[in-house]
């Protein structure tokens, strides 16, 4: 799928959202932000699209909802007169000890990690059906993976990410047939936490068989990939320098 007149839409994914923009705008698409809190962030990648001459949209939505996602994917055709592809990076990382996990914690990242992927992808799909097919990614996580937890404490998490992948999967053999292609991008060390201490960033490098951060353009050129290509579907690109191999 070239890059050129089609419209994009990009959900969550703050610190990465911006350069996924960025990089989309300056292969001609038309690119829209949704966002739950992080309007700045959003507001900033949007301004990006526009000075690369392309038509940008920020919008506010709850993902975890029906409604958000439907209402955002129509804003999307009112803006652009079209949707060709769904980049859903929203998504919660937190650690919480077994003892402290409650139902209503289990429930919250659910339903932003895997109820807002199915969500958007549903209200994606009649849209992505209309100009004759679609990409759909989805984001993951390199330990998700790799099929086995490696952390403890993050529990919700794993098993939401692992039900991205076998979601995308599913959804990959349904919507065949529509020529929407869905895969996921499972990341590893892209960015350091604004909070990790440099002994800490060290070990991850150290953990890690290329040795360092892979930084955000790793993650574009991933994603370009998955929209240019027209024969990969069902699939995760572990984008983790290794990580999974050691």
């Amino acid at each position: 799928m070239t890059l050129s007149g089609k419209a994009v839409l990009i959900t969550g994914g703050k610190r990465m959202g911006t350069a996924l923009a960025e990089a989309l705008a300056r292969g001609g698409a038309d690119v829209a932000l949704a966002w739950h809190r992080s309007r700045a962030e959003a507001d900033d990648a949007a301004s990006m699209v526009r000075a690369a001459g392309r038509r940008s949209l920020s919008l506010q939505a709850d993902l975890s909802t029906t409604r958000g996602c439907d209402g955002a994917v129509a804003d999307v055709e009112r803006a652009f007169g079209r949707l060709d592809a769904l980049i859903h990076l929203a998504s919660i990382y937190k650690a919480m000890p077994f003892d402290e996990l409650t139902a209503e914690a289990w429930d919250a990242q659910m339903a932003v990690d895997l109820r807002s992927t199915f969500l958007c992808a549903r209200a994606a799909v009649p849209a992505m059906r209309r100009v004759g097919g679609g990409r759909i990614i989805a984001f993951a996580d390199w330990v998700a993976a790799s099929g086995r937890p490696r952390y403890p404490g993050y529990l919700p998490y794993y098993v939401a990410k692992a039900g991205v992948i076998a979601l995308v999967e599913a959804l990959a053999l349904e919507l065949a047939p529509d020529n929407i292609l869905v895969n996921a991008i499972a990341p590893g060390p892209i960015l350091p936490p604004d909070d990790l201490t440099a002994d800490e960033r060290r070990a991850v490098e150290a953990a890690t068989p290329l040795g360092r951060w892979g930084g955000t353009e790793e993650i574009v050129k991933a994603v370009l990939f998955l929209l240019d290509t027209g024969f990969v579907t069902g699939d995760v690109i572990r984008v983790d320098g290794g990580r999974h191999v050691r």
